[in-house]
């Protein structure tokens, strides 16, 4: 019997599986995944991807919206990290965040951290990615009150990158302007074409993460001091959104986005794994790796 997804109409209809997916990843793999050294957490988590939609979560019964076929579909797992279970999720973010945005341009913005805090990140991740968050509000409002004004941000923490390396970085959606001090709205060019320059938002990111990591890590600061000011940070900024709703449909695809897509799996064998991935210093071509 085939699995059902559901429609944009919100009911079922009938669709392929995919040909190869995280999940029968996880099956080539069986009980090795309990020696790979993961806590348990990771485990639960592993567990519930590959068991999302078969017999061990029992099912429940569906009607085709195309067809009006009656079929019985399995459970899914619901957990935050399947490829398979991020639809409805999606879906309801968006709508909780419709509410929330202006009738004002918004820009796409990305502070990255640099590939020298990777190590310090996979040993104290919370001390890294609170940071982070910090740091990156911290810049924007420096910048806003340079203007005179209360900006404002919704980010979402992405720690991988295309090919699956670790690569920290922050999804920002930033308002084209702010409040000023009589709470009067007031964009930062009279067009709303331009935020703040890179090159600068760049410097004093830096400034304000490496300041707290002394302040927070000293030791761990020590470690890699050089290494973070030798390099250039970057900070992206995208031109703006067209309207309030696509703002949210597009930082949509990356609140619940996850590490790899069932579709980006091009074959399994007993020893390796093919996908796709965008290579974006060559302008997001194409390419596989195994």
């Amino acid at each position: 019997m085939q699995p059902q997804v559901a429609s944009e109409r919100g009911g079922i209809a009938c669709t392929e599986r995919s040909r190869s997916e995280v999940a029968h990843v996880l099956e080539k793999l069986g009980n090795k995944i309990e020696n790979l050294g993961l806590n348990t957490w990771q485990l639960r988590t592993l567990s519930a991807v590959r068991r999302c939609r078969t017999a061990a979560l029992g099912g429940h019964i569906d009607a085709c919206d195309n067809c009006g076929k009656i079929s019985i579909s399995y459970n899914s797992c619901r957990n935050r990290h399947c490829p398979k279970c991020q639809g409805k999720n999606r879906d309801d973010w968006i709508q909780a965040r419709q509410n929330e945005l202006l009738p004002v341009p918004y820009f796409h913005v990305v502070f990255t951290l640099p590939d020298s805090i990777n190590s310090l990140a996979m040993h104290d991740p919370r001390l890294v990615y609170n940071i982070l968050f910090e740091s990156a509000w911290e810049t924007l409002k420096t910048f806003g009150k340079a203007k005179e004004i209360q900006t404002g941000m919704i980010a979402v923490l992405h720690t991988w990158g295309q090919n699956l390396s670790l690569h920290p970085h922050l999804h920002c959606i930033v308002p084209g302007g702010g409040v000023d001090k009589n709470g009067i709205w007031k964009n930062i060019r009279g067009d709303g074409k331009f935020l703040f320059p890179v090159k600068a938002l760049s410097k004093v990111f830096r400034a304000k993460y490496c300041e707290k990591l002394k302040e927070r890590s000293p030791d761990n600061y020590t470690k890699v001091k050089k290494q973070l000011w030798e390099k250039q940070w970057v900070v992206f900024a995208k031109k703006p959104f067209g309207s309030p709703k696509s703002v949210v449909e597009y930082l949509g695809r990356y609140t619940h986005k996850i590490a790899i897509s069932n579709n980006r799996i091009q074959s399994i064998d007993n020893q390796n794994v093919t996908f796709t991935y965008k290579d974006y210093r060559q302008n997001g071509f194409k390419k596989q790796m195994t």
